[in-house]
């Protein structure tokens, strides 16, 4: 394993989870049949609610006004239909690139807007990285709030120096990678990260050639796979 020098830019690789290293497509389904509206039906509707810049919420009261996401979580629990995802959910590149970054010596970090349950899952998977952290442990500190990024660059920190790497070096040190322009890549730069944009899933596509995104983000790919060779160019 080459542990990185002081001179790499970018020392941490921080990873989204829906729709960067989870495929949401099977959830969401059974979200479209808990509601009881054709699964077609719903993600049309779920597209036109997240192009209109909305949030996906509004989806789910499209079918049902009073739809509490919470609560309707505790219910499909109790009918022994929970909300949940596991290694058949994951994309293809997702643990291998994982694997092969950290392989290569960079900090890999989860840390992502999760529910307790949606933790332990990630926690369940084994996957290949130095740390799983989300929102849930938090106190429910989410994104798009600044504060999420900056817990996440003294998180970073905590695991550079658990590693016996030295402290890291600052936000411009810590790359997120995330599927969303307003969730994950404008509050990391406004946090001063660097970022990786997948241009994957319902948030990735409809706002994939965004102008903030083709001018501001370091990396845009449209596999994971991509990533490592260009950090590699990037040494």
């Amino acid at each position: 394993m080459q542990t990185p020098g002081k001179s790499r830019t970018i020392e941490a690789v921080v990873f989204d989870v829906g729709e960067t290293l989870v495929d949401e497509t099977i959830e969401y389904h059974n979200w479209a049949d808990w509601l009881g509206v054709p699964r077609h039906t719903f993600s049309a509707v779920f597209g036109a609610v997240i192009a209109a810049g909305r949030s996906h919420l509004e989806a789910f009261r499209y079918f049902r006004p009073d739809f509490d996401l919470e609560l309707e979580r505790e219910r499909r629990t109790l009918a022994g239909r929970p909300e949940g995802y596991g290694e058949r959910d994951l994309y293809p590149d997702a643990r291998r690139t994982l694997a092969a970054l950290k392989d290569a010596g960079y900090l890999v970090l989860i840390a992502a807007n999760q529910t307790a349950a949606s933790h332990r899952v990630l926690e369940s998977l084994e996957l290949p990285v130095h740390l799983v952290t989300t929102s849930a442990m938090w106190g429910n500190l989410e994104k798009p709030d600044p504060a999420f990024f900056a817990k996440v660059v003294e998180v970073c920190d905590e695991v550079s120096r658990r590693e016996e790497r030295g402290p890291l070096g600052g936000p411009a040190s810590v790359l997120y990678v995330g599927d969303r322009l307003d969730n994950d890549m404008r509050p990391a730069w406004d946090a001063g990260l660097r970022t990786a944009f997948i241009r994957r899933g319902a948030w990735g596509m409809v706002f994939g050639e965004h102008p903030d995104l083709v001018a501001k983000t370091d990396f845009y790919l449209t596999s994971l796979d991509q990533l490592p060779g260009m950090l590699g160019e990037e040494e």
